[in-house]
């Protein structure tokens, strides 16, 4: 069916133009980063979570890829493990994320949290299958069967199909553990570059990179970056 909206009035159209605010939590200056990007990442996180924002996800970030055909795409999803090798999450390797992440093997983070916000890039590559099962096994059982019926996804499902493949999962692994999916498992993003800003009044926030200085990323320089 089509509709046409060219005329329709949306209710926030010029509202949007007037919303602003004024960032006075705190700076980031040179004294106070950490040698580690990875540290310093630890140390933000940290913070966030302490804050216990009501329906805040503070592991939530902004994946970032691009397909073959240089058409970018963006969803959040959870990171669910990092160290000094990368960053993780898991999905479905059969969705769209997957495909681009395969075609074109490189991603951006972005985390945005209380009047800061991290920004990582990095080359990716499939977790091994045992580091999966470890997580999957983690996760509760409702969680491991919508993985199951997440195979069948297509570009148009309809809530009853969802419900009944659910039903049948249920069935299928009934009495027993739920085996980690062929089609499951995780992503790891390895940065080459982090972002790390924080809101300041009058707009002149502070804005920090870190780039290697060797190809395994133990040393790392900064420098300041224009708002």
């Amino acid at each position: 069916m089509s509709i046409n909206l060219d005329n329709e009035e949306l209710k926030n159209e010029d509202l949007v133009a007037n919303m602003r605010k004024d960032y006075r939590m705190g700076e980031l200056k040179e004294e106070g980063l950490l040698e580690s990007p990875f540290k310093m990442f630890d140390m933000w996180l940290t913070q966030e979570i302490e804050l216990k924002n009501e329906g805040a996800e503070p592991n939530a970030f902004t994946l970032a890829t691009c397909s073959i055909e240089r058409k970018p795409s963006a969803r959040v999803v959870l990171l669910k493990h990092f160290d000094h090798q990368g960053f993780v999450f898991y999905t479905n390797y059969n969705s769209r994320k997957s495909k681009e992440l395969s075609e074109n093997p490189f991603a951006s983070m972005t985390f945005l949290w209380t009047q800061k916000q991290v920004r990582i890039e990095g080359s990716v590559e499939k977790v091994d299958r045992l580091e999966s099962e470890k997580y999957f096994k983690s996760r509760p059982r409702s969680s491991q069967i919508g993985a199951w019926v997440s195979e069948f996804q297509s570009s148009e499902v309809t809530k009853q199909h969802l419900e009944e493949k659910t039903i049948e999962m249920e069935n299928k692994f009934k009495d027993q553990e739920v085996p980690l999916p062929p089609f499951w498992g995780g992503w790891r993003i390895k940065p080459y570059a982090f972002e790390f800003w924080q809101g300041k009044s009058g707009r002149i926030h502070d804005r920090f990179k870190y780039v290697p200085t060797d190809s395994n990323n133990d040393n790392w320089i900064t420098k300041r970056l224009s708002p």
